[in-house]
């Protein structure tokens, strides 16, 4: 009888054991899942590295990667399209949702959504970011705020994103919000075709002025902001400026700043992310 008592106990102990390391690897094992959808088909790049083609899913324990930041690339598979370029975020236990529509005429739209943990556990939260900014928010239908947009106290449950804006394509998403996480949601607004051929000849001539005024970057949900050759997110990005930097404001359109960078080059820089000074 003891030796059965004994062996019974050693059994237990051992799947104690077992499961106790199990429940330690998914907690501590520091990974995050990664989805990655486009149209047309696309290849993924992370860090400059290739990791396959969409349909891309790093889902499994095996495939998923170590949380942190990366810079996450596609490469359309055919045709003349520019490739994407966004900074993300992994978090552990956690999925990051990329996907992007790519469009002749470079009015693409996307979305970039993933899950951050917060203080509060029992709370559910939602931060909406568009480009370009100040577009209208519907949840569940209901209108909810103008974009850059923060909502607590939202329930747990799936939800549909809509964002509209005047002069771009709509933006509907399904969401799925979990207690104790901010759903950080980066959305890509693509132009109208019928308005931005127009948009892009208005642009194409624009009039210099130059002030006295100084444009400081703040911070960004990518950590930088894009400099753009035209006032319009179709327009060909030049190059990247970092928050707390500096530049001379040379002109002022609506949602843009045209900035002067170093070694006298001028670009647009959206003025969502930016302070006259």
């Amino acid at each position: 009888m003891r030796k059965f008592f004994l062996l019974i106990l050693s059994l237990l102990i051992a799947v104690l054991i077992f499961f106790g390391l199990l429940f330690f690897l998914n907690k501590r094992s520091g990974k995050g899942a990664l989805q990655v959808t486009s149209i047309p088909p696309s290849r993924v790049y992370l860090k400059d590295k290739l990791i396959g083609t969409t349909p891309f899913c790093a889902c499994d324990l095996e495939h998923m990667l170590p949380s942190g930041d990366y810079v996450i690339k596609l490469v359309p598979v055919g045709g003349n399209f520019r490739p994407f370029e966004e900074k993300i975020n992994i978090n552990e236990s956690t999925l990051t949702a990329v996907d992007r529509t790519f469009i002749d005429n470079g009015g693409s739209d996307g979305s970039v959504i993933s899950l951050t943990p917060i203080e509060d556990k029992k709370d559910v939260q939602i931060l909406v970011v568009s480009l370009p900014d100040k577009a209208n928010v519907f949840l569940d239908g209901n209108p909810v705020g103008i974009t850059p947009l923060f909502l607590k106290q939202i329930s747990e449950s799936d939800h549909d994103l809509r964002i509209t804006r005047n002069g771009y394509k709509d933006k509907i998403i399904k969401v799925k919000t979990a207690p104790g996480f901010k759903l950080n949601s980066l959305i890509f607004l693509g132009v109208k075709s019928d308005l931005s051929s127009s948009a892009a000849s208005v642009s194409a001539t624009p009039t210099p002025t130059a002030t006295d005024t100084i444009v400081v970057i703040l911070d960004t949900p990518t950590g930088f902001l894009r400099v753009r050759e035209d006032s319009s997110l179709a327009s060909t990005e030049i190059a990247q400026v970092k928050p707390g930097s500096s530049y001379n404001l040379i002109e002022e359109k609506e949602n843009w700043f045209k900035i002067r960078l170093a070694g006298g080059k001028m670009g647009w820089i959206s003025s969502q992310y930016a302070s006259r000074r």
